[in-house]
């Protein structure tokens, strides 16, 4: 055999007995006659001794830096002990040795800080892969996927696949495609999730499914975005939301517990969409710290019993409030002695292309209870206090002020939050705070198009008192002006996402599960009955013969290990990532292929 043990098996208690270890080179330390070598595999490292005899070998046969060796000897208690790593007690007097494999001298030092870039990494990943930064990532993604399976099959889910090659049925992001060549000119894709499958499933009796999945989707990527990605994919059938919303807190708070050793006892809180983005500003907020936005001045279609704030700040002549559409505020705590410097920065900060803002107004709350701000000229102290007590602003907190049009300045704001959050060590990597936002809009209207998409997809089904409002009413936008006042613009989806730490990590619904509804839904998208058939005919068909009550939640695999890992991003917790360009560096993926092979496909390249 090539190893009694391995690398991080060994401890004090195996003292003076005979073991074979093989694993990869890490260092080699030489102090005259004899050689230390740190020798490491996937489980740990263990210090070998070469002693005057077997150094006399390493003269000629030398080791060099991830060469692959077997050794054989004894178990002896280190003089000078390592508190570092587990093995530290002992070492391996050598007394035989072979080299398995030589290497080349690696790109860069295959430590946990290592020398090497992202592109170069990338390039060589099978030797990042080395790096016990990395590895630790590996084994993290490994315990989530093992606890999130021993959740739902104690919980009598089945794990059931899916296909990979199915209909392209493009809604949202755009398809990856695949041709045929049994059948010329046409194509197959690559699934973005297994929605329509799943839905199937319950049709066919099995209600309790999931599966922990691949899906695609060519898209711009970001740091937690891949052209190819894992979710923890699940559908129940008979179940209503309150049904799915434990379960699945349940499952989270499960692998918290197998994975993190964090008991997670607290009751998961639940927000509408829209307080979550009136309170902070986006469909996914970090709850783990206040700051939440205070809304100034209210939109006349939105809270018009709390346009009275509007007396507070309009009326006084200022125009960049009069004249916007929205102003909101944020009270960032403990920050009122900030120096004009510092109040500068955060106003070039807003100022950036990517967040769009003319400029930032500020009030200082003073120890003192006395306010000073950049507006003093048009707003009295006393406005200067009104406005601090309904932004919630107490004695040596700073209020920051956005006005403008209502999504970029609520955005703005949320962005603003975040970041001085960050900047306060208020977004701990090692604070987890779960949140559910519930009642998502069904649809957002497409002004390009004067239509109406789904917000999440389409066979999401509408709160089940607002069913009958969406069947009874024509979805044609007949004035495009007035498209808040149409009955779908207050439609409600049976829909929920989980969120931590402001990461959406899991999203899903109450299915849409009777065919004349869900043809309702398709004709709302645009689609005619033509369409409806070509694209989704299969599962209308299915809804006939006994489709039950159903729902799910797809969890983005990645991202929830990137957050338990303490990463921003998801290529960190994935073997085999894509770059940014979605491209495989090292294997120098996509590219071009054969004549040969586009032949027989029936292909001829019209390239631009």
């Amino acid at each position: 055999m090539y190893r009694t043990h391995t690398c991080g098996e060994l401890r004090i208690s195996h003292a003076g007995i005979n073991v074979t270890l093989a694993g990869w080179v890490q260092t080699i330390r030489k102090f005259g006659s004899i050689t230390f070598v740190d020798l490491r595999d996937r489980y740990g490292i263990t210090q070998l001794l070469f002693g005057e005899e077997l150094n006399q070998q390493l003269e000629s046969n030398p080791l060099g830096r991830e060469y692959v060796i077997q050794v054989s000897g004894t178990v002896n208690e280190r003089s000078s002990k390592n508190a570092n790593i587990p093995t530290g007690a002992i070492e391996i007097a050598v007394q035989s040795f072979v080299i398995l494999n030589k290497s080349a001298v690696p790109p860069f030092t295959i430590q946990d800080e290592t020398d090497g870039g992202d592109d170069l990494r990338m390039k060589y990943r099978f030797l990042d892969l080395r790096r016990n930064t990395v590895k630790r990532n590996i084994e993290l993604r490994y315990a989530v996927n093992r606890a999130a399976r021993n959740f739902l099959h104690a919980n009598g889910f089945m794990d059931i696949e899916t296909p990979f090659l199915i209909k392209s049925t493009p809604e949202g992001a755009r398809d990856f495609v695949v041709p045929s060549r049994m059948n010329p000119g046409q194509f197959y894709a690559l699934p973005q999730s297994p929605q329509t499958f799943k839905q199937l499933l319950m049709v066919s009796g099995y209600d309790r499914y999931y599966q922990v999945v691949k899906c695609f989707r060519d898209e711009d990527l970001r740091a937690d975005r891949q052209p190819e990605f894992t979710q923890i994919d699940c559908e129940m059938a008979f179940v209503e939301q309150e049904d799915i919303l434990n379960m699945f807190e349940g499952m989270i708070k499960s692998i918290f517990k197998e994975v993190k050793g964090i008991d997670y006892t607290e009751t998961v809180e639940r927000m509408t969409w829209e307080d979550a983005m009136w309170q902070y500003g986006n469909d996914k907020p970090d709850i783990r710290f206040g700051m939440e936005i205070c809304n100034l001045k209210f939109p006349a279609h939105t809270f018009p019993s709390k346009s009275g704030y509007e007396q507070l700040i309009n009326g006084v002549d200022f125009k960049v409030f009069d004249e916007a559409e929205t102003v909101v505020a944020i009270a960032v705590p403990g920050c009122s002695e900030y120096t004009r410097k510092q109040t500068d920065e955060l106003t070039e900060w807003v100022k950036r292309p990517q967040i769009g803002m003319k400029g930032l107004v500020f009030i200082k709350c003073n120890e003192d209870g006395t306010f000073k701000s950049s507006v003093d000229k048009f707003y009295s102290e006393e406005k200067l206090k009104a406005i601090a007590d309904v932004s919630g602003a107490k004695s040596g907190d700073l209020i920051l002020i956005l006005a403008g049009t209502e999504e970029r300045t609520r955005k703005a704001m949320s962005e603003l939050r975040l970041d001085l959050g960050e900047r306060l060590g208020l977004r701990k990597k090692d604070e987890f705070k779960l949140l559910w936002v519930l009642d998502f809009p069904l649809f957002e209207y497409a002004e390009e198009e004067n239509r109406w998409v789904a917000r999440h997809h389409p066979f999401t089904s509408p709160k089940p008192s607002q069913i009958e409002t969406m069947i009874q009413n024509n979805p044609v936008i007949e004035d495009a002006a007035n498209y808040l006042k149409h009955p779908y613009a207050n439609i409600k989806a049976n829909a929920y996402d989980m969120v931590l730490n402001g990461n959406e990590i899991g999203g899903g619904s109450i299915r849409i599960y009777q065919r004349e509804l869900q043809e309702k839904m398709f004709l709302a998208l645009g689609m005619d009955a033509e369409e409806q058939q070509h694209k989704f005919g299969f599962l209308l068909g299915a809804f006939e013969y006994g489709a039950p009550p159903h729902g799910g939640i797809a969890f983005g695999f990645d991202r929830l290990c990137a957050l338990m890992g303490g990463s921003e991003s998801i290529r960190d917790f994935i073997a085999f990532p894509k770059n940014n360009s979605g491209r495989d560096v090292m294997l120098d993926a996509p590219s071009s292929i054969d004549q040969k092979q586009l032949d027989e496909l029936q292909i001829r390249l019209h390239l631009k």
